[in-house]
């Protein structure tokens, strides 16, 4: 049995690559710190005979060698997300996004595992006003989180030219879907805006609403986890990609998506107006990949658009936030 070890397994996106490896009958272990992450995220998975959860911080070198025994794959989620939260408190993102990764680095290449998946960002991409975003084409960062995960993919790629440690980075862009959390200072916009839809509040949008994102439906993260995981195609490894769906959609549309899939629900949602406050600091105005070298090196094909995955999305919002 193939084990594979999920590092921020308890938060949003690690969460539903557990339940997913699990169904496919991987031995899961699990290293979160909850920090961000939650335990009603793994309470489904506790039963499993095959789940381990490790309580740990990856900013302990022990935890992480403990964690990565006996371990197959890495994929490696845990992260202080949030360009505000970096801006706010750049010391903190810097020892858990740079130190923490450094630290699993060197247990992964310990452990002698055979692949390091990775959690990279579209934030690498700063102020480079190329679009859609290309891989090799980036600017300089915008922010203390841009920088943490550019360094990221820096040290990755040193340890896969000096020690082999074969690694694949995903440059993930806006991602969204269950179990994405709708509460705390640095909710993403997607859970924050349908809960206020569904509270009967107007949300607030940064700026004209005009700034458009490459939203990405977790299924689709989870097809390029798994692919990067598993590929044989030497060629594809020990690089960055970028996991997306190839469209981009403004804030505008996405208030009338969300607007009228949940007016589905509860009819007086339709008449609920957005409000517009300033553009936040070290926003980028407009993201939009190039999705053509998943698609080339690991035959990824996205299997949800903006408008299925809002629908998805919708729909487990309203039966699990009420």
């Amino acid at each position: 049995m193939k084990h594979v070890l999920i590092t921020g397994g308890a938060g949003f996106i690690g969460s539903n690559l557990t339940e997913y490896f699990l169904s496919k009958a991987y031995k899961v272990t699990c290293l979160d710190n909850f920090a961000t992450g939650h335990r009603h995220n793994i309470q489904p998975f506790l039963a499993n005979p095959n789940y381990t959860l490790i309580e740990g911080d990856i900013r302990d070198l022990a935890v992480c060698h403990r964690a990565v025994e006996g371990v197959d794959y890495i994929l490696h989620q845990a992260a202080l997300g949030s360009v505000p939260r970096s801006i706010n408190d750049p010391i903190t993102s810097n020892e858990v996004n740079v130190s923490g990764f450094l630290n699993m680095l060197v247990a992964a290449r310990d452990a002698k595992v055979k692949r390091f998946v990775y959690a990279a960002s579209s934030s690498t991409y700063g102020d480079s006003e190329n679009l859609p975003k290309v891989e090799n084409i980036i600017g300089k960062p915008l922010s203390p989180y841009a920088i943490t995960k550019y360094v990221n993919e820096l040290y990755a790629d040193i340890f896969s030219k000096t020690y082999g440690l074969s690694s694949i980075g995903l440059r993930y862009f806006n991602v969204f879907g269950r179990r994405q959390d709708p509460n705390g200072a640095y909710a993403a916009v997607i859970p924050l805006f349908v809960k206020q839809f569904m509270n009967h509040e107007s949300p607030k949008i940064n700026g004209t609403g005009d700034y458009s994102r490459d939203f990405t439906y977790i299924d689709n993260v989870i097809q390029m986890n798994e692919r990067a995981m598993l590929t044989e195609n030497e060629e594809a490894t020990n690089t960055v990609y970028n996991t997306a769906v190839g469209d981009r959609t403004t804030l505008n549309d996405l208030v009338k998506y969300l607007r009228e899939y949940l007016s589905e629900f509860d009819a007086e949602i339709a008449t609920i107006e957005a409000i517009h406050g300033p553009n936040r600091v070290g926003d980028i105005p407009h993201s939009l990949a190039s999705i053509d070298k998943a698609k080339t090196l690991l035959g990824y094909q996205p299997t949800h658009t903006i408008d299925k995955g809002l629908k998805e999305a919708v729909k487990w919002y309203w039966n699990n936030l009420k």
